[in-house]
């Protein structure tokens, strides 16, 4: 079968049959985690071999490096893949034998700190490649993954870490004493040696990978130790040299109410007693990150009681009169106002609709994650800052008009709400019009490679997308009415693969935005269907 696709396609971009790709890639990723799960790891070698070989696997890369956000960041060579013909070319130019990567180029970006973190960025070709062996390897570090490991896994989620820190904290008999833990430049430091040694794949192209080194400046630099920010399977490889961490805790008999959260390297550990995180955990933990060239980071790692509260992935984790209550933190609302802010004020000249579009994807995303928590007290008070704001963009606008004057041309009454910010229909999304909800944590052993754990995965990706407020109800509605598949390759469509919306009849021939003429589709997968006069059907209600 890979072999006819790859006959049909090696001078034809549009003219892959991506269902039959996805299904290919699918079934040798299920026998992965199957071999992985009966630990026969010369099976699981050899079913990783004929997926980087194949050309399915080669062909979903490609489409990945060229669909995601950065595909028009050129690495070091200035080359990118932006046509079908140069899309062919690369499938058949992701060869093995021969192959050498080349130095990343650096970049910085500024962190929420002030500082800037340095990011390496790979070539296209390099990118791909990485992609390829991700799909091989991805399977296997999620069958041996830390139950409550969260970050940089399909299907998981900050919400999930989060949720799961509610499950080991909130009851009376709950552990009281909390590690926070931060792992010093992770990724910069990560041991080659100890990478080449326990990743299981192809350990020549890893080497090859980790030692590229990279470009500033036009000078060259070596890489002695880490993966680099920036490269697609970077995040794997540091998941896979942290998993084990959670283990070494459930196997030991030492440690009372002892529970383990982790988001990529920031991770928390409870524990009864403060005694036993300084004198029993905090060990423990600095044998095993030194087995991998790391260490704590001593300004950032500190022992904190239950009652004055820590902060994690942006909330706020703290017991109040032996009730445990999750609120956004304070430095995450500071942040937020502090960029909604910037917006206000950098645009001083535009008009109130552009300003609307500007804010509601980056207010109704903010409050989209504070949804499932204690909230509703911080929406009111953002909310209320916000019409300051606001308020002060219109007057600056009109100083010669009155305030009865600038509140009617900007501030309308919507139903039962006064002072709405609205402009002919299109109104400012209000934070505290979400309705809070408790988050359903994931199954801890659910694994989205094994096709016991589907309809789980599909009915949490169904819920997540009806309850996601950055959608709008008739986009939700389309979804919904697809099981969230594309009509053309069958695989599902999520915020992260993105999507196109498509008019079953054309507007210029008089068809219309009613649901029933839309569908969605990939971005990719739209583009296939006009270049090939390709025709959908709307599926039946």
């Amino acid at each position: 079968m890979d072999e006819a696709i790859a006959e049909c396609a090696s001078s034809n971009w549009h003219g892959i049959d991506w269902n039959s790709v996805n299904k290919q890639v699918r079934k040798l990723q299920i026998r992965i985690v199957k071999a992985t799960q009966d630990k026969r790891w010369n099976k699981v070698k050899t079913l990783q071999r004929l997926l980087t070989h194949s050309f399915s696997g080669k062909a979903l890369a490609v489409r990945r490096v060229t669909e995601n956000q950065g595909k028009r960041t050129a690495g070091v060579d200035g080359e990118i893949w932006s046509n079908p013909v140069g899309k062919s070319k690369a499938i058949l130019s992701l060869k093995l034998h021969g192959y050498n990567p080349k130095p990343l180029k650096r970049v910085y970006i500024p962190k929420a700190n002030g500082k800037k973190r340095p990011l390496g960025i790979p070539t296209m070709k390099d990118r791909a490649m990485q992609a390829l062996f991700k799909l091989a390897l991805e399977p296997i570090a999620e069958t041996t993954a830390d139950v409550n490991s969260y970050g940089f896994r399909p299907g998981r989620s900050t919400t999930d870490a989060i949720s799961q820190c509610f499950v080991v904290l909130s009851k009376t008999t709950s552990a009281q004493w909390i590690l926070e833990a931060d792992i010093k430049g992770c990724f910069d430091n990560i041991s080659h040696e100890w990478l080449l040694e326990n990743i299981p794949m192809d350990i020549n192209i890893l080497a090859k990978w980790l030692k590229a080194g990279y470009m500033e400046k036009k000078e060259l630099f070596p890489t002695e130790s880490g993966t680099p920010q920036g490269g697609i399977i970077s995040p794997i490889l540091s998941n896979i040299t942290l998993d084990g961490l959670e283990k070494l805790f459930l196997s030991s008999k030492t440690q009372k109410r002892t529970h383990f959260v982790r988001y990529a390297d920031d991770f928390i550990i409870t524990a009864s007693s403060k005694e036993i995180l300084e004198n029993e955990v905090i060990p423990v933990i600095e044998v095993f990150l030194a087995e991998r060239g790391l260490i704590l980071s001593p300004e950032k790692t500190k022992i904190t009681h239950i009652n004055e509260g820590f902060n994690f992935l942006g909330v706020n984790i703290r017991k109040y009169k032996q009730k445990l209550l999750i609120k956004p933190a304070k430095e995450n609302v500071k942040t937020f106002l502090k960029k909604v802010s910037e917006l206000i004020k950098g645009n001083k000249a535009i008009n109130q609709k552009e300003l609307i579009r500007m804010l509601n994807p980056v207010i109704m995303g903010w409050a989209n994650y504070h949804r499932y928590f204690v909230s509703k007290e911080t929406f009111s008070s953002v909310s209320h800052k916000i019409y300051l704001l606001l308020w002060q963009w219109s007057v600056r606008r009109h100083k010669n008009k009155s305030k009865y004057w600038i509140k009617k041309k900007y501030f309308k009454t919507v139903g039962e709400r006064n002072w709405v910010f609205a402009d002919g229909g299109l109104e400012l999304f209000n934070p505290c019009d979400i309705v809070i909800r408790r988050h359903i944590k994931i199954k801890g052993e659910a694994n989205p490679f094994d096709p016991a754990y589907e309809t789980y995965f599909e009915k949490r990706l169904g819920t997540k997308m009806a309850n996601d407020v950055t959608l709008s109800r008739k986009l939700r509605n389309l979804w919904t009415s697809q099981k969230g598949n594309c009509l053309i390759c069958k695989a599902l469509i999520t915020k992260e693969s993105g999507w196109n919306i498509h008019h079953i009849f054309p507007k210029v021939k008089g068809g219309t935005d009613n649901i029933s003429n839309l569908v969605l589709l990939h971005p990719y997968c739209h583009i296939q269907l006009h270049s090939q006069g390709l025709n959908v059907v709307k599926p039946s209600s």
